[in-house]
């Protein structure tokens, strides 16, 4: 699983003119899901995520998570994410789950952060989406499970 974080004062997501989802403070996510994700998986980047101590605290210190600040999330999916540009210069999406595994899980993630105590609002799976925020900062980090779990 691969999220692509960015830190935000506000975010949107419009799908066919219309808003979907929009929040203020808190962060504004790409899901990307690979094939052997799974909830437990799911569980693991979510507390890590929610725990990122990327706000600032009344000493510019990023000393502060998203559950401190009460903080909502904009969760977009993201199958590009597990983009392979190694051959070629057409990417290759092999790594990237297929939607019968890759949904289940968004949706999962979305409620698990939901009942964690996040307000979440979404994009749609699979629709073409035009994402607008402000990343405060910038702050940007991208957590790989490969790599934190």
């Amino acid at each position: 699983m691969r999220l692509v974080v960015q830190r935000v004062s506000e975010a949107s997501v419009e799908i066919e003119g219309e808003i979907n989802g929009q929040i203020k403070q808190g962060f504004m996510v790409l899901v990307g899901i690979t094939n052997d994700d799974n909830e437990e998986i799911v569980d693991k980047m979510i507390n890590k995520l929610i725990n990122l101590r990327i706000f600032e605290d009344e000493n510019e210190k990023l000393n502060l998570s998203l559950m401190d600040i009460k903080g909502e999330i904009l969760s977009i999916s993201q199958f590009t994410l597990y983009a392979n540009c190694k051959k070629g210069r057409r990417p290759s999406f092999l790594d990237a789950a297929k939607p019968e595994i890759s949904k289940p899980l968004y949706e999962y993630f979305n409620k698990a952060l939901e009942n964690a105590g996040v307000h979440t609002e979404t994009g749609i799976f699979g629709a073409m989406m035009k994402v607008s925020l402000i990343n405060d900062g910038p702050t940007t980090i991208i957590l790989d499970s490969k790599e934190i779990i």
